[in-house]
């Protein structure tokens, strides 16, 4: 019994070489088969936990968290670990079927926010896993935990730009800059007047306009707590700042002191506001409606169009970013990002994580008075 032993012993130590051999052999064929195996099988994404609706109506009705499945990410994709996401009100007039352009139900809310390469499909060579990126123009779908589109949907930006402003500056900083623009040429020493002064849009447009040594005169409601909100916009920048019932005079450019009259007027809230936005005008004047609040119409008197030559004219992001500008857009947020990472571009926002996206939600929709705009933290 001791010698069968022995012997098996001997016979296992002279063929312990060559067994090694083969082995390493066998490994080594295994890894290039399953090698060969892994480029032909699908890449895939994670699971995603999303805020989605299957039919329009109230937001805080229709709207559900779930998980979906595995996306395959094909070889020019790019699949996008979301960092952050805001709540605009266009994203709510969306979900209610209200808003002119909208994805087909079922949906994934959100249009915009900021998030980092996880994975690429194997044609892409301008990005890689770790990037930070945004989709520039927006594009439907950034409520959830990961995104899978084309790599032409993406844009690098720096990895030093602060995660909320990366998130939120398409949609109102965009909107502000292209505004100031857009309309007629504005030079250091000029000065534009606007309403809405305390919206986000309100805000970038004076930070900018300061930037530029251009002018602000501001128009905000009658409300409590006028007297901070004048205090906290002539902080960004803000030249004069007026409410609603300081303007209920007779020449509201006696107010102006040594400002130049303005030749350009931005208009977010409509009916009597929009009316003051326009006193303000010079000969020639225009002003640029690009939202209305107050749900009320603007009204302008006869003597405005014959004696003063006003222009009245509309602005819409959503359009000028379908008229194929996608590289002039991304310099511009990128100048933007540059101006927010320099401290020179701020407004108000709240990070709430995914998870409480209920809470978000309610305060997006004015369910708790005034909040600071609402974004989402992967």
């Amino acid at each position: 019994m001791a010698l069968a032993r022995s012997v098996a012993v001997k016979l296992i130590n002279r063929s312990i070489s060559a067994t090694s051999i083969f082995s390493l052999e066998w490994a080594g064929a295994r890894r290039v088969q399953a090698q060969r195996v892994r480029a032909f099988s699908a890449l895939m994404s994670p699971p995603s936990k999303a805020v989605v609706y299957e039919r329009e109506g109230p937001p805080d009705s229709v709207i559900k968290m779930i998980e979906l499945p595995p996306v395959e990410v094909k070889e020019n994709d790019v699949c996008v670990k979301m960092l952050a996401a805001p709540i605009n009100p266009s994203d709510i007039n969306r979900i209610e079927g209200v808003y002119p352009v909208r994805p087909k139900v079922p949906a994934v809310g959100g249009y915009e926010g900021v998030g980092e390469v996880y994975s690429v499909g194997s044609a892409v060579t301008r990005l890689a896993p770790g990037d930070w990126v945004i989709p520039s123009p927006p594009s439907s779908g950034t409520w959830q935990s990961y995104v899978v589109k084309d790599q032409s949907v993406w844009h690098k930006i720096s990895k030093d730009s602060p995660m909320e402003y990366a998130a939120t500056i398409i949609v109102n900083p965009l909107t502000a800059l292209r505004m100031l623009e857009d309309f007629t040429t504005l030079n250091s020493g000029d000065s534009i007047v606007q309403n809405g002064a305390t919206s986000i849009v309100g805000q970038c447009i004076i930070q900018i306009a300061r930037h530029r040594g251009i002018h602000s005169i501001n128009i905000i409601r009658d409300r409590a707590g006028s007297d901070e909100a004048k205090e906290k916009l002539e902080g960004l920048g803000a030249d004069e700042v007026f409410t609603e019932s300081q303007l209920e005079v007779k020449n509201v450019k006696g107010l102006l002191a040594n400002l130049p009259e303005p030749a350009l007027g931005f208009n977010c809230v409509g009916g009597n506001s929009a009316s003051m936005v326009l006193k303000f005008l010079s000969q020639g004047g225009t002003m640029v409606t690009y939202g209305g609040m107050s749900k009320k119409p603007i009204t302008v008197s006869t003597s405005s169009f014959i004696f003063k030559d006003l222009s009245l004219k509309g602005f819409w992001l959503q359009k000028w970013l379908s008229s194929e500008k996608a590289t002039e857009c991304r310099n511009m947020i990128d100048y933007l990002l540059c101006l927010a990472r320099e401290g020179k571009l701020k407004y108000d926002m709240e990070l709430v994580p995914f998870n409480n996206f209920r809470t978000a939600l309610s305060k997006a929709l004015g369910l708790h008075g005034s909040q600071p705009k609402q974004v989402i933290k992967f």
